[in-house]
């Protein structure tokens, strides 16, 4: 199986510091043993390098440096499938902001998720099952 990577379950598996990391690493590790791979776009990467560097989130945050290399690594790694939004992606994001009557809040979240719906991904792991219940399509695995 498929499941789309949001960036709040990125930080909680990488930040040891994180209150849900335990419960990410265990996810993560039981998807991994079945076989299951990841969906990333650059967006979640760009969104948890800016997380995990900043010190108002983090007790220890990250050099750029080693953030980026922790972000390379994820975008490489072989169970990772990369991403990119499309011109149909696009137009999936649009349909929903208008559909749901969504403001600017919902942006960056619901292109991400008209970009895995495009691409057939209806499984998607997150710490915010909100941002994504919404749109009624995905199965959100939640740590």
């Amino acid at each position: 199986m498929i499941h789309g990577a949001d960036t709040s379950f990125l930080v909680a598996v990488e930040l040891v510091s994180h209150a849900r990391h335990g419960q990410s690493r265990t996810l993560l590790d039981r998807f991994l043993r079945s076989g299951d791979r990841f969906a990333l776009v650059p967006q979640v990467l760009a969104e948890f390098v800016h997380v995990v560097t900043d010190p108002r989130r983090c007790a220890h945050p990250l050099s750029m440096s080693t953030a980026l290399d922790r972000a390379e690594a994820l975008w490489n790694a072989t169970e990772t499938i990369q991403l990119v939004p499309d011109v149909s992606a696009a137009d999936q994001f649009f349909t929903w902001m208008r559909q749901y009557r969504l403001g600017r809040k919902r942006l960056l979240d619901t292109l991400l998720a008209a970009t895995f719906h495009v691409a057939g991904i209806r499984s998607i792991v997150t710490l915010n099952q909100s941002d994504f219940k919404l749109f009624g399509d995905f199965t959100i695995h939640q740590p």
